[in-house]
């Protein structure tokens, strides 16, 4: 019932994420004003600009986080104002999410983490332990899957929240500000691993002020100061 509820409110499009005028107005910063852009399948679009510029309300709104007061968001091809909370599960099993503060689950293992997706989904346990093990190959981590988070540096969580974020092959993934903490060399590995998944086809829109570290790699961008898209 839920998922033809959801294909209801599908709007056929070839873009995967789409803001049309969107306001958003907070009460303690300066929110988004209408913000127009399109982002196709498979772009990887850094999402530009200052501290309190608008970057996290917009990874915010895509992912339903918070309501825009006007405007429109289509993602994946649905329109994401039309999504009560119980759609919102099935919404997001197509999205993986990266933050700045990794938001990993301390007392549980690195295998404990990056498994979460698939267990909530109700994966089979045999199938689970497979794509875990092949995921942190990926990222190269694999020998640390018994480890705990606190065992690990920076760079190494924030490799693990990619891990989890792709375990599940979204078609999206949004990252806010996943290089905040870390040094250069870390950075630069978090951003390879994610253009690498561009190239497979995933959305990517990756929030950063960091304009330094990413200057010889902009393809697609969006850049916001005030609330406003600028370029």
């Amino acid at each position: 019932m839920c998922i033809s509820y959801i294909n209801y409110f599908r709007i056929v499009g070839s873009v995967m994420i789409n803001f049309y005028n969107v306001t958003l107005k907070h009460k303690n910063s300066r929110g988004i004003h209408n913000v127009s852009f399109d982002i196709e399948k498979g772009q990887f679009v850094y999402l530009m600009g200052p501290t309190g510029a608008g970057k996290s309300t917009i990874i915010n709104s895509i992912i339903k986080s918070v309501v825009p007061d006007s405007g429109q968001i289509l993602v994946n091809n649905y329109d994401v104002s039309k999504l009560s909370e119980n759609d919102l599960t099935i919404f997001r099993r197509d999205i993986g999410m990266v933050f700045q503060d990794f938001k990993l689950i301390n007392d549980r293992s690195i295998f404990e983490n990056v498994a979460l997706p698939l267990q909530i989904l109700g994966i089979p346990k045999k199938t689970i332990i497979i794509k875990v093990e092949e995921i942190l190959n990926k990222v190269g981590l694999k020998h640390k899957i018994n480890s705990m988070p606190n065992e690990l540096s920076g760079g190494e969580q924030q490799k693990i929240c990619v891990a989890r974020a792709l375990i599940k092959n979204p078609k999206i993934v949004v990252a806010d500000e996943p290089t905040g903490n870390l040094d250069p060399s870390s950075s630069d590995d978090i951003i390879d691993l994610l253009e690498k998944e561009s190239k497979n086809g995933t959305t990517i829109i990756m929030a950063t002020h960091n304009y330094p570290l990413i200057e010889n790699r902009i393809k697609h961008f969006i850049e916001l100061n005030n609330g406003k898209v600028v370029s």
